[in-house]
Order: structure tokens, then C-alpha cells, then sequence
């Protein structure tokens, strides 16, 4: 199971990703493993998330998708200053070339994303064929709210390996009045916690049959 960005996000008067715009851009030193996988992690998540924004119409979700379309720029401009202070000759410049087009890339996925969202706000009340479209697909997204009386209570998410036993992927879990986006193995399932899983029908009746309650385990 891939790592989890591990966000946990709550809307705020000033949304999340307007702070990050306008915050002052400062070099850090961070490695080019270390910017590429979490480039990776959010071009991974993020798609799911939009289309989360246009079946729900949730806009926590869409400031989310916001917030992380500004951390892909941020994260894209420092791998291109990293880029520039390390090359010194022409073939330092070639052998950077392909990572930044991975990276130019992700950001490509990112931009998608936030076009997807900024559709859905400029058609509201006209996008509503959008959610019929997405629901023909093989994979779908769901949203399910566990039970106190699921099995699933108090239990880690690698631990009950909801993604190999059903093939659905939790892309956020609502708990209260907070969001955790793409959560990992290490996060832990509590009663009333609201899911929004990606997968298909079969996997997704599966998987409410246990977080319901009325199977006590997903094998």
C-alpha cells in the first residue's frame, strides 16, 4: 500500500491554499526523491479528489484540490531552481532534462485537477451530467459511514488491508468537522467516520457489508 500524504485538512475563513499562494517562496533543501514522490503522492490523490468535488459537490474537498494545485506549482519551481543550481555543464543539463519533464508532468495532472474543480463552480446547476458520466465508469467513487458496530472500529487501515481484500482505495475519511485526505496504513478507522473510497461496485458492496456491521470481517 502506497505511503499516504497524511493531510488533515479543515476549512478555515482563509482557505488553505490562498495562505500557501501568497506565502513568500523560500529554498529549502530538499532532495530530488523527496520532491518526485511527493509530486507523485499528490498527482496520485488529487484527480481522485476532484472528481470526489464533482459527485459530492463538497467544497472542503475542492479547497483541498485547490490547496494542492498551489503545493504542485511550489513544488515544481523548487525542483526547477534545484536544477539550476546544479547544473554545470551541458551534460549536467541533459541528464536534468528528463526530471524536469516528470515533473512538468505532475504538474500537468495537478492543473487538470483545479480545472475540474473551477468547471464545476462555473456550471453549477449545469454540470449535473458529470456525476452520470463518472458512474458508467469501471471504478467509481463511494462515500460510506462506518458503524459503531462494524469490526472496522478502532482498527488500522493496513491492519483490516481493506485494499487487497476488496480492491477499494479510502481517499479521505471526514471524522467530525476534519478531513484526512489520502490516509495510510498507520491511520486508525473510528465509529461514524464518513469514507470516501475509490473501486468497483462488487469491492464496494464488500466492503459496506463490513463497515455496516453485518459482516464482522472483510475475508
Amino acid at each position: 500500500m502506497r505511503k499516504g500524504l497524511g493531510i488533515l485538512g479543515r476549512l478555515q475563513k482563509t482557505p488553505k491554499w490562498k495562505k500557501v499562494e501568497f506565502d513568500e517562496i523560500e529554498y529549502k533543501a530538499h532532495t530530488v526523491k523527496e520532491i518526485l514522490t511527493e509530486m507523485k503522492n499528490i498527482s496520485e490523490l488529487i484527480i481522485d479528489l476532484a472528481y470526489s468535488v464533482i459527485i459530492f459537490k463538497d467544497e472542503e474537498i475542492a479547497e483541498e484540490v485547490k490547496y494542492l494545485e498551489t503545493r504542485m506549482d511550489y513544488l515544481n519551481y523548487e525542483i526547477r531552481m534545484m536544477a539550476m543550481l546544479a547544473a554545470r555543464t551541458r551534460e549536467d543539463a541533459e541528464q536534468l532534462t528528463g526530471i524536469l519533464q516528470i515533473a512538468e508532468a505532475a504538474e500537468t495532472i495537478s492543473n487538470a485537477a483545479g480545472d475540474i474543480v473551477n468547471l464545476v463552480d462555473i456550471g453549477k446547476g449545469k454540470a449535473d451530467i458529470l456525476p452520470k458520466v463518472l458512474k458508467r465508469a469501471d471504478e467509481k467513487i463511494f462515500r460510506i459511514k462506518i458503524s459503531p458496530k462494524s469490526s472496522a472500529c478502532n482498527k488500522l487501515i493496513g491492519d483490516l488491508a481493506v485494499e487487497s481484500e476488496t480492491g477499494m482505495h479510502i481517499i479521505a475519511i471526514r471524522r467530525g468537522e476534519f478531513w484526512i485526505y489520502d490516509p495510510g496504513a498507520e491511520t486508525m478507522l473510528k465509529a461514524e467516520d464518513t469514507l470516501i473510497v475509490r473501486g468497483t461496485e462488487d469491492g464496494f458492496d464488500e466492503l459496506k457489508l463490513f463497515l455496516t456491521g453485518k459482516r464482522g470481517t472483510l475475508e
